[in-house]
């Protein structure tokens, strides 16, 4: 099954410890289509961003149950994409947080 690379990535998924990775080994984080496998997240990006992709590690994020005064709620759960990119590619994402 191939998905449309529109649809396989959700966003990126900004936090401290993604920047970080940006900065250290070159990995961007996403957010993307829990049915994604490797080899299609793999294509969108390079598609979209016109970058070169050397790995893809995949890993489910499952959602955290919280409280507030209405009851308890659960989060959804996501599936998270560390695309680690070539030497001489790179995105950034201005403006994006």
């Amino acid at each position: 099954m191939t998905m449309n690379i529109y649809k396989v990535i959700k966003g990126p998924h900004i936090t401290e410890q993604s920047s970080i990775l940006n900065q250290e080994l070159k990995q961007i984080v996403f957010k993307v289509d829990p049915r994604a496998c490797k080899r299609e997240i793999k294509n969108a990006v390079e598609s979209l961003f016109e970058v070169k992709v050397e790995k893809v590690t995949t890993s489910l994020q499952k959602g955290k149950t919280k409280r507030n005064r209405f009851g308890k709620y659960k989060k959804s759960n996501f599936k998270k994409a560390y695309v680690t990119l070539s030497k001489d590619s790179d995105i950034q994402f201005e403006g994006v947080g």
